[in-house]
């Protein structure tokens, strides 16, 4: 009996674990406009379930740089949705300002039965968040 619980929990965990490697990884959208500026979202998903996050604007050689910081924890609850959260104790500071709570994404990837020779990048498309300027934004897998 012993030996049957740890086999069901070791194969539960391996299947946890399988399926943040697969959302897992660096996300990043890169924008270049008017010569001089640049725009930049970058996010880290680690396999632990914790994420860091990087915006990075230089609108012109006039402006100074921006950047601008978030961390949490980010988990799937529903197939393919992403649900972030930042506790607000341990989160947040002076460099790391962004608060991802109630922020959800939903993960895109080639269905694993197309096998056809149509590319399509795997990427974070957004579509909730308290975050007014994060919604609609798509973050491509790198």
């Amino acid at each position: 009996m012993k030996k049957i619980i740890l086999f069901l929990l070791l194969t539960f965990s391996t299947t946890i674990i399988a399926q943040t490697e697969k959302y897992a990884g660096n996300y990043e959208a890169h924008f270049d406009f008017n010569h001089n500026g640049v725009i930049t979202y970058t996010l880290i998903l680690k396999p632990d379930g914790t994420f860091t996050f990087h915006n990075y604007r230089k609108i012109s050689a006039k402006n100074p740089e921006e950047n601008s910081y978030g961390q949490g924890t980010w988990k799937v609850e529903k197939e393919n949705v992403l649900y972030f959260h930042t506790d607000a104790n341990s989160d947040l500071d002076d460099k790391y300002t962004i608060d991802f709570t109630n922020t959800k994404a939903r993960y895109y990837t080639k269905s694993p039965r197309d096998k056809s020779d149509k590319i399509v990048k795997t990427k974070l498309k957004f579509f909730e968040s308290d975050i007014p300027w994060i919604k609609g934004w798509e973050l491509f897998k790198q």
